[in-house]
């Protein structure tokens, strides 16, 4: 169902031509309810992540695609929701179903689709995406080019979700919107089933390894170091990776280590560069430490039988290392890949989800934070980058009706100290990783001056 949203209507944004927003509600009525968050949800700041999708004429309509959401939010309730405060002021879902805000954009007159420079993000690509109301679980916008192409935007709350979750719903959205074309319904209904993440009651015996690292990784926020020092302005970047050198740095990390672990040590050692640098500059300063996390999900680890394959929330852990930028720098590759490799097993365990989900039991309703966020346990003056993988982005099954998108990428320009850097699979399916990045200047410099690996995003790879 779709309807006119409060303060919405006509209207001229910078950047675009005329904007109309609507909230777009469950196709059937929701029973108004209060769903909460997971002890892993409560993990999360109030942080909001984009993604967006490009399509090339002829476009999905804007009418198709608010029927398709109001479908497809009948078993995916939650996202028209709105985020409130429980009694002991931890955030929950209210599962009210006021609905999505939806906006209906038109581009700039003269602004073609094809000029438009995707791998500069801070130009004009962040105007794609939509902001959302504080309480709101989800917004979208959908801004038309004259060529009759469209940029599909969608912001969401993370503390209600992760990209694994989002990414299901994705694919439920672009299979309803087919539907009208003689597509499949979707087959993977989500779960909201808390129980999976439960605490365990009682409370196991306590594990001193376990209880060591939850506690390197996690600290309540009263206890936790101060953050690490801001970039004096982070540059937002999308870049592409050839397959070609996926897979090369992938052999140079040696056998055993995957793609994504390959890829992280050489963001740690370009981090190293950029530190370097940055000391050298005038007036020059003491090299920091260089501080270098992993976004790790653990459905599969809880559950190997495949039981949390539905499961809608986030199942995250963030494992990290930290050494100092001139000994980063003097390591062979092969080594720093040992190194993450190392940690990221360590935290890739059922019993550290477990555990990890009883500590934040224990404390409620304190919150905490990930350490890896803040510079590690020595926090303050560590330089701190977070490698999130992407790599299950479904962007072939991203067809809203009209085809696959011709591009795809995620968005977070978070207001932290911390770079954070998302690959994930080109949209030509040929191997190639799109990478978005919300880094320093420093380390942006570090990565295109490199002679392999970082390549400009330019207009001709997205629509050649």
């Amino acid at each position: 169902m779709v309807k006119d949203a409060q303060g919405g209507g006509a209207g001229v944004t910078a950047g675009h031509g005329e904007v109309i927003t609507t909230a777009v509600a469950p196709a059937l009525p929701t029973q108004e309810h209060r769903l909460r968050l997971s002890n892993l949800d409560l993990l999360l700041p109030p942080l909001d992540v984009s993604v967006l999708l490009c399509y090339r004429h002829p476009a999905p309509s804007a009418a198709a695609l608010k029927e398709a959401l109001a479908k497809v939010l009948v078993p995916y309730y939650p996202l028209a929701g709105e985020v409130v405060a429980n009694g002991d002021g931890e955030p929950e879902l209210l599962c009210s179903g006021r609905g999505v805000d939806f906006t209906e954009a038109s581009a700039a007159a003269g602004v073609e689709m094809r000029e438009l420079r995707f791998g500069v993000v801070d130009e004009r690509v962040e105007k794609l995406v939509p902001a959302k109301n504080a309480a709101s679980v989800m917004s979208v916008q959908v801004t038309k080019f004259k060529c009759g192409g469209a940029v599909v935007g969608c912001t969401f709350d993370h503390r209600v979700c992760d990209a694994y979750s989002f990414n299901m719903f994705l694919v439920a959205w672009a299979a309803a919107a087919r539907d009208g074309h003689g597509g499949a319904p979707p087959q993977l209904i989500p779960s909201f089933r808390r129980s999976l993440v439960a605490p365990r009651d009682p409370p196991p015996p306590r594990s001193p390894s376990t209880d060591a690292l939850i506690d390197r990784l996690f600290a309540p926020v009263g206890s936790a170091p101060p953050p690490p020092n801001a970039a004096a302005a982070a540059v937002n970047r999308i870049y592409r990776i050839a397959a070609g050198d996926v897979a090369a740095l992938q052999a140079s990390a040696g056998p055993g280590r995957t793609k994504l672990e390959a890829f992280t040590a050489h963001m740690w050692q370009l981090c190293a560069r950029a530190v370097a640098a940055a000391a050298a500059s005038p007036p020059p300063s003491r090299e920091r430490p260089c501080c270098m996390g992993v976004v790790v999900d653990g459905r599969g680890r809880l559950f190997p039988d495949g039981a949390m394959r539905a499961y809608f929330g986030n199942v995250l852990t963030i494992p990290y290392g930290v050494r100092g930028s001139e000994e980063l720098r003097g390591m062979a590759f092969a080594d720093v890949a040992d190194d993450v490799h190392a940690w990221v097993v360590e935290a890739a365990t059922g019993d550290h989800f477990r555990g990890l989900v009883d500590w934040v039991e224990a404390r409620r309703p304190k919150p905490a934070a990930a350490r890896a966020y803040l510079g590690g346990t020595g926090g303050g003056d560590a330089a701190v980058c977070i490698v999130s993988s992407g790599m299950g982005f479904p962007v072939g099954d991203a067809d809203l009706g009209t085809g696959p998108p011709a591009f795809a990428s995620y968005h977070f320009p978070w207001p932290a100290g911390a770079g954070y850097v998302m690959p994930m699979p080109s949209a030509r399916g040929d191997g190639d990783w799109v990478v978005y990045v919300h880094v320093s200047p420093e380390l942006a410099e570090a990565m295109e001056e490199e002679p392999t690996v970082f390549r400009a995003l330019d207009s001709s790879y997205v629509f050649g």
